[in-house]
């Protein structure tokens, strides 16, 4: 059924929402205030889901999408927005799921942090590879599917990174086993140095090593294998670290390795850090509990001004990772251990317990977590989110149950998304 539609507004995914015959229908790739034809291509019973097949009448704020690939290509859903306007509507969604998943209050939404950049932001990429029989492709994935785009040039992607692209298209369609690459990883650091992990399936790597090593190696790259999980990643060439500077110049220098994680925009994560240090507002006698810590990005910054800081995380190589940048930056009162999160409040805090929780999880959120700090109630919490959902999800038992947000705000590590990260400071009033 093709029925015309104007788009009221944008939700979190990326999509536009318009209404016909009083039912909500989600059309990707439009914008507010957009008269579109569009197809329902699956209905259900509160709502129903459709694809643009012609523009009618285009929204006054609309811009032609600087890449020749949106629309195709699943990395960018808001390129057809003007920067500010993508702030707003982020800011916004954010704003109205946590007051009405979770009953945060107006007053502590504090507003959204914008990139200073919307383009050439990304330090890490996954490019996706596939053998065809019209030739070698490698980009990303076309959305809601495993068809991959092929992807010259990436508008969001780091110089740097693109160059590495345009070396690697060149090089692994002529290489030994193309086949058997499904994914090539590249990352940059702070410090302008490029590593990257190829994925392989089964199979001898030695005559594609000897190939691409020397390449590598020359174009000033590290470069490491991985079949499977990332035990089983293999040094090719070039040295292990990346390094970021959460701080800047003056702060801690940290060090990552292949299969560790480090934020895709690197100035916006020196944001996002100063965020969570003001927001600890610490004194120099507080004992620190960081979970999901990674390599240390909060935990190190926060270790200069707090007397002990823990750091969990489950992904043992990280935590050494951690050990050794504390060690390197001379802050010796940071300790890691290398375990889940959950359980880990109860089974860290000692008789002396901890002043002040972070939590940094992944996207699903950690509400395994909120049980044990309603059993704990820590005085303070910083929860730095990367999915509002999941924050809204977990912040609702800890208001219902004697916390309070004190602050709470985005930032837009994303440019070109609809992807927002967010810190929210909450304070335990008392018992429950």
């Amino acid at each position: 059924m093709t029925v015309d539609l104007r788009i009221d507004a944008l939700t979190y995914g990326g999509r536009g929402i318009g209404r016909h015959d009083g039912k909500a229908v989600f059309v990707p790739g439009v914008a507010p205030g957009d008269l579109v034809r569009c197809r329902i291509v699956r209905e259900k019973k509160r709502h129903a889901e459709a694809e643009v097949d012609e523009i009618l009448e285009s929204a006054p704020g609309r811009r032609e999408p600087p890449c020749p690939l949106f629309g195709r290509c699943g990395g960018c859903q808001w390129q057809h927005l003007p920067y500010d306007e993508q702030g707003r509507w982020k800011e916004r969604i954010f704003f109205d799921l946590l007051r009405r998943q979770a009953g945060v209050e107006e007053e502590v939404l504090l507003p959204l942090v914008a990139a200073a950049g919307e383009w050439q932001y990304r330090s890490r990429a996954q490019f996706k590879c596939r053998q065809t029989g019209d030739g070698f492709v490698m980009g990303f994935y076309r959305p809601g599917s495993h068809f991959v785009v092929d992807v010259p040039y990436c508008a969001i992607a780091a110089a740097p990174l693109n160059e590495a692209l345009a070396r690697f298209r060149r090089w692994l369609p002529v290489s030994p086993c193309p086949e058997r690459v499904p994914q090539v990883d590249m990352a940059l650091d702070d410090e302008g140095a490029v590593r990257i992990v190829v994925h392989l399936l089964a199979g001898d790597q030695r005559r594609l090593a000897e190939y691409l090593g020397p390449r590598a190696e020359k174009a000033g790259y590290s470069l490491f294998f991985q079949s499977g999980r990332k035990e089983s990643l293999a040094r090719v060439t070039g040295r292990e670290d990346l390094h970021i500077l959460p701080q800047g110049a003056e702060g801690p220098r940290l060090a990552y390795g292949p299969g560790g994680f480090a934020q895709i925009n690197l100035e916006q994560n020196r944001r996002l850090v100063a965020e969570v240090l003001d927001a600890a507002s610490l004194t120099g006698s507080e004992r620190i509990l960081d979970l999901f810590c990674g390599m240390g990005n909060f935990s190190l910054p926060l270790a200069r001004m707090a007397r002990e800081v823990v750091g969990v995380e489950d992904y043992a190589p990280s935590i050494a990772k951690a050990r050794e940048n504390a060690r390197r930056n001379g802050l010796s009162h940071a300790d890691f251990v290398a375990r889940r999160a959950e359980g880990a409040l109860r089974g860290l805090a000692g008789k002396k317990g901890f002043d002040l929780v972070l939590l940094d999880p992944p996207r699903t959120g950690a509400y395994p977590v909120v049980e044990e700090l309603l059993k704990a109630r820590p005085r303070r919490l910083i929860y730095v989110s990367c999915d509002p959902p999941t924050l809204a999800r977990d912040l609702e038992p800890l208001l219902h149950n004697g916390y309070r947000v004190l602050r709470c705000r985005p930032f837009d590590l994303f440019p070109q998304t609809y992807h927002t990260e967010s810190v929210t400071l909450l304070e335990c009033g008392g018992p429950a």
